[in-house]
């Protein structure tokens, strides 16, 4: 098997290319959809074969080879009890870009 083709969203420092390597599942390709230019330093840093595809609303699937694997994790911070509360209607409302 040559490895799956990942596609991350919300990928943040690449939480799930860690948590795959540790799995020990083999990756052929792993992009990486996120904004923050700090988690995007960190995964560089740990990962420098990911490649970064920017903001999840911008990707273009079609220019994407077939994707094995999709996970993500939305920002969640306006479903939160610390939150601001406007749920669904805040930056959380790109849950719905990763269904």
């Amino acid at each position: 098997m040559q490895g799956l083709n990942v596609l991350s969203l919300f990928d943040g420092m690449s939480s799930g290319m860690i948590a795959l390597e540790r799995a020990g599942i083999k990756v052929q390709n792993y992009y990486a959809s996120e904004i923050d230019k700090h988690a995007i330093k960190v995964s560089k840093a740990n990962y420098p074969n990911i490649i970064q595809i920017g903001d999840v609303q911008s990707i273009d699937v079609t220019s994407l080879p077939k994707i094995d694997l999709l996970i993500g994790g939305s920002p969640c911070q306006t479903l939160s009890s610390l939150g601001n509360g406007t749920g669904f209607d805040g930056k959380s409302g790109l849950f719905f870009e990763f269904v």
